[in-house]
């Protein structure tokens, strides 16, 4: 029997990988923004989101607090990192949404799992030579500057698969990427190889979770019962295989909801699996839904319990729009080493 050894949960946020002085030209982005979609449900253009907090973060969207917020940030990536080399798992599953990279409007499955040997990224700045230096940067740091190809986890794939459809979770396949200039990996996965991985090869098993586009994302509860059934199906796989099972993505954005993020941080480091099944799904929109994956990840990780957890509220704007940045570790019950918040 294979056993999982190691969660993970970890934003992907372009400023993660662009250096702090960048961090106020996506602010200035976010000014042109016309659409922020909030936990209560409405949308907002930024004019009517400023008037409405009054400028109220102008203190915090400065270049000194964004220099110690990376700062920060980058020393939670490192220990994440450096735990995942120090469990060496045989294979990492990371949950993630796909941003039209891999699938787009033709079809785009609510769950799908990539069965493939060989996970060949999408070179977005082959492909979109416009694109701004801060952008072209953060693609670099999403293995998404050229064709870059990593390895897959085929087998355990199909044992996933086989599984879940066993178990009721009709879900999509895909088996390989055909052009990767067209459509190949996106963001969610080469922030993993690029940063995480830190130079090693890595066998990723990836787990695409529909979490942007209407009508068909599903629920807080799907996700949740969805993520118990794939730790299962991962425990179950022969071999004695060391897994990780890492979500990637959030938590708020394009508006900073501290409040929200903590409400759903606590849930995870507590367990308390009916707060998260209970999410409201008005408050799971735009960059907001990234949660889902983590509600789905925190599934598969019941047997497991928060070491180590870390919560970065950002704001590029007076107005308060930005990304909570969110550093999660999940260790076996039994791991000496439990409890580490800031």
């Amino acid at each position: 029997m294979s056993e999982i050894v190691l969660g993970i949960g970890t934003s992907h946020s372009p400023l993660l990988a662009i250096d702090p002085h960048e961090w106020a030209e996506r602010g200035r982005d976010d000014m042109r923004r016309q659409a922020y979609c909030m936990v209560d449900g409405r949308t907002l253009t930024y004019d009517a989101l400023a008037a409405e907090v009054r400028e109220v973060h102008a203190d915090q969207a400065t270049l000194a607090t964004f220099t110690e917020q990376a700062a920060l940030a980058q020393a939670s990536l490192d220990r994440i990192a450096d735990e995942l080399a120090l469990a060496a798992p045989d294979i990492v599953v990371v949950i993630g949404d796909d941003q039209d990279e891999l699938f787009g409007s033709s079809h785009r499955p609510a769950f799908a799992i990539f069965t493939g040997a060989s996970v060949a990224m999408h070179p977005k700045n082959l492909v979109s030579p416009e694109l701004p230096a801060w952008y072209r940067k953060a693609n670099i740091g999403y293995s998404m500057d050229r064709t870059h190809v990593h390895d897959g986890a085929p087998e355990l794939a199909q044992h996933l698969v086989e599984q879940l459809i066993a178990g009721g979770v009709d879900v999509s396949v895909a088996t390989e990427v055909e052009d990767a200039a067209r459509a190949g990996f996106g963001h969610a996965f080469g922030f993993i190889y690029e940063r995480l991985a830190a130079g090693r090869r890595l066998a990723m098993l990836p787990v695409m979770l529909n979490t942007y586009f209407p009508p068909n994302v599903p629920t807080p509860a799907r996700c949740y019962e969805v993520g118990h059934k794939i730790g299962a199906a991962l425990r179950s796989a022969p071999g004695d295989l060391r897994i990780a099972v890492i979500a990637s993505g959030g938590l708020t954005h394009f508006h900073t909801d501290e409040a929200f993020d903590r409400h759903v941080l606590k849930a995870l480091r507590e367990g308390d699996r009916d707060t998260l099944r209970t999410l409201p799904v008005r408050a799971l929109r735009s960059g907001n839904s990234e949660i889902l994956n983590w509600v789905m990840a925190a599934g598969a990780l019941e047997e497991l319990r928060v070491a180590f957890e870390r919560y970065i509220p950002v704001r590029r704007t007076a107005a308060g729009t930005g990304v909570g940045l969110g550093f999660l570790i999940w260790k076996p019950a039994h791991d000496p080493d439990q409890g580490e918040q800031s």
